[in-house]
């Protein structure tokens, strides 16, 4: 008897060893992290890297090991375009965007690019709060990306190789815009030749005179060191630069509703964060880059802003309508 349950018992043996080694590498399987790749087109120590930081640390500490989240810096993966590109087809799953780059895929967002539109961040935050904002979350959703929230990156200014005061001054020069519609429309109107150039090309284009000036925040002038070859600033604020946080809609709808509820608080938390940190680091930029030798000119703004105001009129049916428009100034 004993020598027949030898053989018996060898294999039971065996078949238990087996069936662990099968659970403890399902196991593993499970509970190996989900990889999470970011995208930034900006250096570690700036804003645009930092608020991924803050989300990373705080899915790490609500969902431990559940999440490998890789912060990939300095326009490794692209610029923005080929970056949102990148998270359509889902090899990129989150990532910091301007609103205009988005209009390639939602056009209905360059209303928020209108010029003179927005009275400060106070007001921009109000507004994207509301049902506006809600219903673009909705229109971005359709077109793969799920926004977690909407971010400032600040108002815009202009920077170029010769000091430029008034509108009349942009006409017949070369200008490197965003590629949005919205913006080649505004700036043709008053004169100037726009050219679509991708950022992460821009101070190439800008050293070589494939383009004279351009319009940029004060932080990106700084941190791209475009003061280098476009020494000049003039202070117009004629456009607020908003953006969104957003993840790949595919990788967000593979999430469990525990893990979206946790991105989303992730990101509530890191947004208010990012634009503390853009604020304060527009006005040490500009310092920054006024040491280096960059001039600021004081520009005539009431000049610019009637110079824009006609655009207004053109341009309102692509954005919702003139009443559309108003009804953002409005919002108190």
């Amino acid at each position: 008897m004993h020598s027949m349950k030898t053989p018996f018992i060898r294999h039971a043996a065996l078949a238990a060893v087996a069936a662990f080694g099968l659970a403890a590498a399902t196991s593993a399987w499970a509970q190996s992290p989900k990889p999470l790749t970011v995208s930034v087109i900006y250096g570690p120590e700036k804003p645009q890297s930092k608020v991924w930081y803050r989300f990373r640390d705080i899915v790490n500490e609500k969902l431990p090991g559940q999440f490998e989240v890789k912060v990939v810096t300095d326009g490794a993966l692209g610029g923005e375009k080929e970056t949102t590109e990148g998270i359509r087809l889902g090899s990129i799953h989150g990532a910091l965007s301007t609103l205009a780059n988005l209009t390639t895929w939602v056009p209905e967002g360059a209303l928020f690019d209108m010029p003179f539109m927005f009275r400060d961040a106070a007001h921009i935050e109000k507004t994207m709060a509301g049902p506006i904002g809600d219903e673009f979350k909705a229109l971005y959703a359709e077109q793969g990306f799920k926004v977690l929230g909407f971010i400032i990156y600040g108002s815009r200014h202009v920077i170029s190789k010769e000091p430029i005061r008034v509108p009349a001054d942009v006409d017949g020069k070369k200008m490197r815009v965003l590629q949005s519609p919205l913006h080649i429309d505004l700036w043709s109107s008053l004169g100037a030749n726009p050219t679509p150039v991708p950022i992460t090309e821009a101070y190439n284009a800008l050293q070589t005179g494939v383009v004279d000036y351009m319009d940029m925040t004060k932080s990106g002038y700084h941190a791209l060191k475009l003061f280098e070859v476009v020494p000049f600033l003039t202070e117009t604020n004629h456009i607020w630069s908003l953006g969104a946080m957003y993840l790949s809609q595919s990788y967000w709808e593979g999430l469990s509703e525990e893990q979206q509820a946790i991105m989303q608080a992730a990101a509530d938390e890191a947004i208010p964060y990012f634009n503390e940190l853009a604020a304060a680091e527009q006005d040490s930029s500009l310092a920054q880059t006024v040491e280096a030798g960059a001039e600021v000119v004081q520009p005539d703004i009431a000049a610019w802003q009637d110079a824009m105001a006609s655009f207004w009129e053109s341009y309102a049916d692509k954005v919702g309508g003139i009443e559309r428009i108003k009804s953002i100034v409005a919002i108190e």
